[in-house]
């Protein structure tokens, strides 16, 4: 199926299972339907199966979302007290489309508590409550996991009894985006159909003489733990500097504290120096970074938190982060405090499924389960940019449910392709929109579509433009020239910036101390219980000194 009628039939309001082999432009299509919504303001909720596949689509985890958090199961206690929960309630009640990624890594009993949750927040009698549910991925990647000795009939989800009762209409993207017809493509499209070539497999295997030609040292992907280990701690050695330390500070029952080590990816003892790859664990309420985010530690304020420079430039510290066990109640049951960090020189497989890299070295010798071989090679654009440090059987292998299921997949999306056209799914989709509450007048949706580009141009706030000027030593009336606002207004952004990033280092803008001084005599004036006034300051000092004077002194008055 083309994306055109892909995205069309998402638009209609139908129930989708989106898929294709690796580089068909799935998240893309995913992107425009989204974009589509939100310029009508139609609610969405966009998930993924996992962490880092959420941070690739901005969103967040199913199982953080639909509140099931590791259930696989909900028993009417849970979603009694669920809609309890004022963050919960207000987002199931409300929402009108539910997306989630990579739903090959989600198992089947998950999707079923979701459809379970969603009957019980909205219309239990219809599927998923009500709520259209597209669900994206390719079941050649990597499976749930699943209890020891479940079978792949037992875990995936197409096998569920949800995905049976949302009528999903498939669509399967046959256009190639990233490997186009080259060598590699051939290679893995002949993995999803089970038989590798002699010819093919001989070409993967040559890919190990490959010299990769890159200004970026190449990203090394890993099936195991312990290797990534043992690459970044290489790595780490052979950097200069002073090594600094962090160990995780945990309270709470002792059981849960182990459940928390074992699923918290900043570990419990974590090295740095300057110059570190690295990689958070962890999405920032503030939106600063999320998990999976890559750069490089750059240096450590005072108190020896790291301050990181991510790809686009930006430098964030690195404070620490809390995990926590919670019960029913909202109690905690056991916490676990570290920096929100770990080395990334070399990654898991696991870690890089919805990756584009430009170059890569892959070691699948120690492969152990069906996926990961196909993950790891579809990651890259062409063969030229593999070196494959190893191989073993299992990598080139798919599972047999999954290529059937591909099969059928396949015939149901040449199903859906024939039985609708762009003309009967446009008629379908103003219906779909009227019935969310969505926008249908033309001059309201552009005033959405202005606000939504005015918001992404300046998709970072503020005071982080300001903060990123300041970093760089440039005065006060340069940024606002740059800016395009007044200098009291960037005057008015330090004294922010200053309270809520104290770690950063802005001594260059203090103003005198003798300015300090009498801006604070004037404010210790003021009366106690009343909120201070600049003008009533202003006033009291009698026009001595100006407002943009007076905000720098107050930026620096608390020491």
């Amino acid at each position: 199926m083309q994306q055109e009628k892909a995205l069309a039939l998402l638009k209609s309001g139908k129930n989708v299972f989106l898929t294709g082999s690796a580089g068909t432009g799935k998240t893309f299509v995913l992107n425009q339907y989204i974009r589509f919504l939100k310029e009508r303001k139609i609610i969405v909720a966009v998930t993924a199966s996992t962490g880092i596949a959420a941070t690739h689509m901005n969103g967040m985890t199913i199982h953080s979302w639909s509140g099931i958090g590791i259930k696989e199961s909900v028993t009417q206690r849970d979603l009694a007290n669920m809609k309890t929960k004022k963050y919960l309630k207000t987002h199931l009640e409300k929402v009108k489309v539910l997306i989630i990624d990579e739903i090959s890594m989600l198992h089947l009993n998950q999707l079923n508590a979701v459809d379970q949750v969603l009957r019980y927040f909205q219309d239990p009698l219809l599927s998923f409550g009500g709520v259209q549910v597209v669900l994206c991925g390719d079941f050649f990647q990597l499976p749930p996991i699943g209890s020891p000795g479940e079978t792949s009939k037992e875990k995936f989800a197409f096998m569920s009894q949800a995905w049976v009762n949302a009528s999903m209409s498939v669509c399967y993207l046959t256009e190639q985006y990233r490997q186009n017809d080259n060598d590699l493509n051939l290679i893995l499209n002949e993995i999803r159909r089970g038989c590798i070539s002699n010819e093919n497999y001989d070409k993967l295997l040559k890919s190990s003489d490959n010299k990769l030609k890159s200004d970026v040292e190449p990203t090394k992907l890993y099936t195991h733990n312990v290797d990534v280990d043992r690459i970044n701690k290489e790595h780490l050695s052979k950097l200069s500097g002073v090594s600094k330390k962090y160990v995780a500070e945990t309270k709470g029952n002792k059981l849960l504290i182990e459940t928390l080590k074992k699923s918290v990816l900043a570990g419990e003892e974590l090295t740095f120096k300057v110059g570190a790859k690295v990689m958070f664990v962890k999405n920032d309420k503030d939106k600063r970074y999320v998990n999976g985010s890559l750069g490089t530690v750059i240096g450590f304020n005072d108190e020896g938190i790291p301050s990181v420079k991510l790809l686009d430039g930006r430098t964030i510290y690195a404070a620490k982060e809390d995990w926590s066990i919670m019960d029913d109640t909202g109690k905690t049951l056991a916490n676990y405090n570290q920096i929100p960090l770990r080395l990334a020189w070399a990654i898991t497989i696991h870690k890089c499924q919805g990756m584009t890299l430009d170059s890569a070295e892959i070691d699948l010798s120690k492969t152990f389960e069906m996926g990961q071989g196909y993950v790891a090679l579809s990651r890259l654009k062409k063969l030229e940019s593999l070196n494959l440090k190893g191989l073993n059987k299992t990598a080139l292998e798919v599972d047999s449910l999954a290529y059937k299921a591909d099969l059928r997949f396949q015939e149901l999306s040449q199903d859906a392709d024939n039985a609708f056209n762009l003309e009967e799914l446009d008629l379908l989709s103003k219906t779909f929109i009227r019935n969310s509450g969505g926008l249908i007048n033309k001059k309201e949706i552009t005033k959405q579509k202005n606000k939504l580009k005015a918001k992404s141009e300046g998709k970072q706030p503020t005071y982080e433009v300001t903060l990123m000027h300041l970093k760089q030593q440039v005065s006060l009336e340069k940024i606002a020239e740059i800016r395009g606002l007044t200098l009291g207004t960037i005057s008015g952004h330090l004294i922010k910036i200053r309270k809520d990033n104290p770690s950063v280092d802005l001594s260059y803008y203090r103003p005198k101390a003798s300015l300090i001084k009498k801006v604070k005599l004037a404010y210790d004036k003021e009366p106690k219980n009343a909120p201070i006034s600049l003008t009533s300051v202003h006033r009291r000092l009698g026009g001595t000194i100006s407002y943009d004077d007076l905000k720098l002194a107050v930026a620096f008055m608390d020491n």
